[in-house]
């Protein structure tokens, strides 16, 4: 007979509130180091002497590994218990650190990196999971889902300005022993008040399964990074996209078969669910639009404005600014209003702020900017942390490892597509709008940094009029795609408007 994953009703109201402050920590390191090396990677690459190739790998292998791993990571959760997965994801992920910050060359720090990757996909699934363990009240519970969902979002938009301010005072490996205080604290805190290890001991690991979705998801995200990169690496770029077709479609089959007879790694059934289906593609826009936002305006600001690392990362922050708030202000009116409204209303007024963004940026205003990325920020925060309760509330208890990696897998996917498609738009558009005399053609294959850098008026200017179309451009694509998003979403939950029940599994958890 299958275990139930039951609240953990033994707990006291301080210890289940202080379980959510020790997996938001964790959720807080797995989500820093998402965006943290954007401002370390120049003096680290300078520190290790690291080619263009290994620099790639060193940024690239941490979503790589990360995107293959979640899908396995969420099943051994439900067999070996969440808290127990937690704890080692909490180790690995503080040896990986330590490993990373002494790195004596690039090829360790890759290596590292894969490390912190596979401690990042042992504990996301988890935090989550934990969550729904620790809390049995629906309204707490919801209230609990949005503060991790606001720590994650948070969390990936300060991890450039976290980097920032240790570099003003520190060394390049001070960005990775940052997170060795916050391991050391939550595992003592989990072991002292954390909730009883559910697990289900009937619960088979698929290995066959877990490796096909490494190495499926892996060669999609790399393929993904390869077709947006130029010049484009034709051969890794179609080998990739061969191996991750064949493998997920063999994965794929795979799961349907199980299905029927044992247990799958991912039981596609829970699509079915509009509610959870609308909550998987919210998740993913969120990170898609603060990754393309990240990417373009730090961009932007730091090139043509003349601001530093620093200044532009807090400006970026305006999406985080307007997004903590109303992340807590969804999940505490989930019950009242429903997924329809959060969600669907949560993207469309998301839309509104990235639209404002671009016309702020055609009239070159910067609190225009400001107001309008806050206002993207706050609509992202009403539907994120509803997007997750709706995830995590349309599944069965036995299912809640499953739900919460497939979540994290729409994140990781949200935010290597905004970075990819909107970074290689960035480049395509720059590279086609460039005009220059023939005087200093020579700059035409120049990256723009090294364009605008390069002392010559002409080429200044010429330079940072196609920056400026590029990024014109980004914005957008990035309002159709939030405009299309928020259509979709509000399609998908158009039957839980409010009044109506959000959560097909409320009380089950």
């Amino acid at each position: 007979m299958r275990p139930s994953a039951a609240p953990d009703t033994s707990l006291t109201r301080w210890q289940r509130w202080t379980v959510l402050v020790i997996v938001s920590a964790g959720l807080l390191l797995v989500a820093l180091d998402m965006t943290i090396l954007y401002t370390a990677l120049p003096r680290l690459t300078s520190a290790l002497e690291a080619s263009a190739s290994q620099q790639l790998w060193i940024l690239n292998i941490y979503p790589l590994f990360m995107a293959g791993l979640l899908p396995g990571s969420g099943a051994l959760g439900d067999r070996f218990g969440h808290k127990r997965t937690f704890q080692v994801g909490m180790v690995v992920f503080g040896v990986a650190s330590l490993t990373a910050a002494y790195s004596p060359n690039p090829e360790v720090l890759i290596a590292a990196r894969a490390l912190l990757a596979a401690g990042g996909a042992l504990m996301l699934p988890a935090t989550l999971a934990l969550i729904r363990i620790s809390f049995s009240n629906v309204r707490e519970r919801n209230i609990a889902i949005a503060v991790w969902a606001s720590t994650f979002m948070v969390a990936m938009a300060m991890g450039p300005i976290v980097s920032g301010v240790l570099l003003e005072f520190f060394w390049w490996g001070s960005v990775f022993l940052i997170n060795l205080p916050i391991v050391v604290a939550a595992s003592a805190a989990m072991i002292l008040v954390g909730p009883r290890n559910v697990y289900d001991a009937s619960r088979r690991w698929d290995a066959i399964s877990s490796a096909q979705a490494l190495v499926g998801m892996g060669a999609a995200v790399l393929a993904i990074k390869t077709w947006a990169e130029a010049p484009i690496d034709y051969p890794v770029a179609i080998v990739s996209t061969a191996v991750g077709a064949v493998v997920l479609t063999l994965f794929a089959r795979r799961q349907v078969r199980l299905a029927r007879t044992a247990e799958p790694l991912i039981d596609f059934g829970m699509f079915r669910n509009r509610g959870f289906t609308g909550g998987v593609i919210g998740a993913g826009l969120a990170t898609f639009i603060t990754a393309g936002v990240q990417l373009a305006v730090a961009q932007r600001y730091q090139l043509l404005e003349g601001f530093s690392p620093l200044e532009a990362g807090l400006l970026v922050t305006a999406l985080a600014a307007g997004s903590a708030p109303f992340s807590i202000v969804g999940g505490a009116l989930l019950q009242r209003i429903g997924l329809l409204v959060l969600i669907g209303g949560g993207m469309g007024v998301a839309a509104l702020g990235t639209i404002g963004a671009t016309v702020s940026a055609f009239q070159d205003s910067l609190l225009g900017l400001v107001v309008s990325l806050v206002i993207a920020g706050a609509g992202m925060g009403c539907s994120i942390s509803v997007a997750s309760t709706a995830i995590m509330g349309n599944v069965p208890p036995h299912r809640a490892g499953m739900a919460a990696s497939t979540e994290e897998v729409s994140y990781e996917f949200g935010n290597l597509l905004g970075v990819a498609l909107l970074g290689a738009l960035l480049t395509l558009v720059y590279t086609h709008t460039l005009i220059l005399p023939p005087s200093v053609e020579e700059y035409a294959g120049a990256s723009p940094a090294a364009a605008i850098e390069s002392g010559s008026a002409d080429v200044i200017a010429a330079a940072s009029a196609a920056f400026d179309t590029a990024y014109l451009s980004v914005l957008t694509a990035l309002s159709a795609v939030m405009i299309v998003g928020s259509v979709a979403v509000t399609a998908f939950l158009w039957p839980y408007k409010p009044g109506t029940e959000s959560q097909a599994y409320p009380n089950n958890h």
